[in-house]
């Protein structure tokens, strides 16, 4: 057809042919289309009408024709949106076509044509923004690596090496025994490796040193996590709290055994109706001056001992968690160490344990129950750095408070509650190495005549991995933080210290149990496959939230910590402090909110350190002054205490959350600035940046509801973590590759 006019019909009648596109009603509008067009001759009009003749369809030639003049047509096209725009091209931008524009859009909406989806047909090549995306790191990631290992980076990798050889090869059996047996014998590797007895002191076999001990903790939990918390239970949990509740005696008749494995033990705390209040246990040990022993006894079937990991097989010892009585009378809980099993792993007579069974995750744990009845220990055989039986048969200790001797007992177990975290840190750092580098090689749909483009370019999968990527690396300097807190504390912060581990062991484990979830879905049917390991990682962790303290109930213990600022007891708030406190905080609120610094939305403004770490000052000091406020009003209506705080007890939640995410965000800003290295430091002040505005835009409904900003910059907010992502996405796959977690461990058939 060389007449212009009946070219431009071509993308009309190839649209008509090819793949059935178009119905027979469609043949039928086309053909109407073309009769009622006043600008066609009858000669022109017959012949378009030939062209859709269903008893006389076009040649494979003749449709390969037509798009080949199309494609030419519109490839030096700038803008080419409609149909109609195709009609032009074909027809050498024929003037007389110029007011046909509403006649073939009107043709388009009949036939049911979407114009750029068909335009898509055309193109004989396509490329935009999102496909033309990709991966190029911007920094060296053995730097950044070097800055995550921080000093610990030898013993870090010395626990690489091990658990990347062959004989930590995962176990794929489902048969739970199979699974003990084997995560047993990890164990005694490690143990061999000196690694479970690193906290230890030398003169015991150990390396006395701490640090490594939470940094091996770390490095496992890139392996499988029922081998870190069989480790965690046997030499973390048994063997410190013979450490830290003992004495010399102790250390020299059990560390070194505990140490190399050769006696396997339990930490007996949790009984069936009593996990996080452990002033309300019920186990007794009663003293018998007669023959200086101790009776141990559970007196109902809730007083049981219950979730005990090592309990169910290998255990043949225990840290025995128990109200001392002496004379008919209460001492509170002390600790003692009671045989469970003799080396031939038979019960000690009177000692009846049973097996948790199958659990949703870490079924290489050999979690079980425990009973006593009547099971008689030596006076030696109680744990006394804290409290002991004196000779005469009565009760001392160097506190002589029972409350402070009690926490003071619980807080030399705070290293749990900083192994946890950290352990529950790499699992994090696992799923989304896993799941990133997968998002950037799985293409799924593309641009029209284009190739398809990895899922990691698409916006919404950016938002849904980039944002927690950074909060990972934010949790882990404030983890860092805490870790160095805690090995250099002072007696006098060591309530501070419990309270930041507590809440940082709910932060964390927290944060992955939400990533993990994503990650799952993030990866879709192939992220469902245990061969991908998320499934483990996920129902293994699940635990964390409630282990070592249930998540809720620590954030509460993190909030009257926060209280405690007011100097005073529950009850007794002086009304002159809270007055001041809230008196100080509204000033600095009343500066902070006005109308310039609520609206100002500058990408400058909004990318600036101090701007984040103020608006995270002033959520946690202003929910901390409110909560304060309104527990006074409620004790001064009537109400006691205890009911004051049930009250309030979501109002505590969102003291402790504000708390630790400006710990965690403060502690971000001051490891960056440490940074030497310019492209490093680049890269993580972004991170720093996206986790700042990604928690703003968490909380905006407490912002705009406070006044301290407005809609406007909410919404400029949201639009900045949108574009953080979008500049941090070339740069993921190197950032989670810094994590350095050996391809053994990840094992993710998806990304080889």
């Amino acid at each position: 057809m060389e007449n212009s006019r009946l070219k431009s019909f071509i993308p009309l009648f190839y649209l008509v042919w090819s793949d059935d596109l178009l119905t027979q009603k469609e043949f039928i509008t086309l053909q109407e289309f073309i009769r009622s067009q006043n600008w066609l001759t009858k000669e022109e009009q017959e012949e378009l009408l030939s062209k859709i003749d269903i008893s006389v369809p076009p040649s494979r030639e003749q449709l390969t024709s037509w798009k080949l003049e199309i494609e030419k047509s519109i490839q030096e096209k700038k803008s080419v949106k409609s149909i109609y725009d195709i009609v032009v091209a074909l027809s050498g931008d024929d003037k007389s076509l110029t007011e046909l524009e509403p006649v073939f859009a009107k043709l388009e909406n009949d036939l049911g044509v979407f114009g750029q989806e068909a335009i898509g047909t055309f193109k004989k090549t396509a490329t935009s923004l999102t496909s033309n995306y990709k991966t190029e790191s911007s920094f060296d990631t053995k730097i950044l690596t070097e800055i995550l290992d921080g000093e610990e980076a030898a013993i870090i990798k010395r626990v690489k090496s091990v658990i990347s050889k062959p004989e930590f090869a995962y176990e794929t059996s489902t048969d739970i025994n199979v699974y003990r047996v084997k995560v047993f014998e990890w164990c005694k590797i490690l143990a061999k490796e000196n690694f479970g007895n690193m906290a230890y002191p030398k003169q015991y076999g150990g390396g006395d040193n701490i640090a490594d001990y939470f940094a091996i903790m770390e490095t496992l939990s890139y392996h499988d996590l029922s081998l870190v918390i069989k480790f965690g239970v046997q030499f973390g949990l048994w063997g410190m709290s013979v450490q830290s509740l003992g004495t010399e005696k102790h250390y020299s008749k059990y560390l070194k055994d505990i140490g190399s494995l050769k006696l396997p033990g339990c930490f007996a705390m949790t009984e069936t109706h009593h996990g996080s209040n452990v002033k309300g246990l019920e186990t007794t040990a009663t003293y018998n001056h007669e023959n200086q022993t101790f009776t141990i006894h559970t007196p109902n079937k809730n007083a049981q001992k219950e979730y005990i990991g090592n309990a169910a097989v290998h255990g043949q010892m225990a840290t025995v968690f128990a109200k001392l009585i002496i004379n008919d009378v209460d001492y509170g809980v002390n600790a003692f160490v009671v045989p469970l099993r003799d080396t031939n792993g038979v019960n000690i007579k009177g000692v009846t344990i049973g097996d948790c069974g199958h659990k949703m995750g870490l079924n290489g744990v050999d979690n079980g129950t425990i009973s006593f009845d009547n099971v008689v220990i030596p006076k030696e055989n109680m744990l006394d750095r804290f409290a002991s039986v004196n000779d005469k048969g009565e009760f001392e200790s160097p506190i002589p408070s029972d409350n402070r001797r009690f926490f003071t007992m619980l807080g030399t177990l705070v290293g749990g509650r900083i192994g946890i975290p950290r352990s529950a840190l790499a699992a994090a750092k696992s799923g989304l190495a896993i799941t990133i580098r997968y998002s950037d090689q799985r293409r799924q749909f593309g641009p029209e005549g284009g190739s398809e483009v990895p899922i990691l370019n698409y916006r919404m999968h950016q938002r849904r991995l980039i944002p927690q990527l950074a909060k990972t690396y934010a949790v882990h300097f404030a983890l860092q933080y805490l870790t160095n807190r805690f090995l250099n504390k002072k007696e006098s912060e060591m309530q501070e210290i419990e309270a930041l581990a507590a809440g940082m062991k709910s932060y964390s484990t927290w944060s992955t149990r939400d990533i993990l979830q994503e990650c799952r879905e993030a990866c879709g049917g192939k992220g469902y496959l245990s061969e991908n390991r998320i499934d483990a990682l996920k129902n293994d962790t699940e635990i964390y939230t409630t282990f070592e303290g249930d998540n809720t109930v620590l954030m509460q213990l993190v909030a009257k910590n926060r209280l405690s600022e007011f100097r005073k007891s529950f009850g007794e708030m002086g009304a002159v402090g809270i007055i001041n406190y809230v008196y100080e905080n509204a000033k600095t609120a009343i500066s902070e909110k006005n109308p310039i610094a609520t609206r100002k939305t500058e990408d400058a403004h909004l990318l600036d350190n101090e701007f984040h770490l103020l608006a995270f000052q002033h959520r946690e000091k202003t929910t901390l002054a409110s909560a304060a406020k309104r527990i006074k009003k409620l004790i001064d209506s009537g109400l006691e205490p205890y009911d004051a705080f049930n009250v309030v007890q979501h109002q505590m939640i969102d003291v402790a959350q504000a708390y630790l995410e400006r710990i965690v965000l403060e502690q971000f800003q001051i490891a960056i600035e440490t940074v030497k290295d310019v492209n490093v430091k680049e890269i993580l002040s972004k991170l720093c940046h996206l986790y700042a505005l990604a928690q703003i835009e968490k909380n905006k409904g407490w912002y705009l509801e406070d006044g301290y900003m407005e809609a406007v910059k909410t919404k400029a907010i949201r639009k900045m973590v949108n574009q953080l992502c979008w500049d941090i996405r070339p740069d993921a796959v190197a950032l989670v590759n810094a994590f350095d977690i050996p391809e053994s461990c990840l094992a993710a058939p998806i990304i080889e």
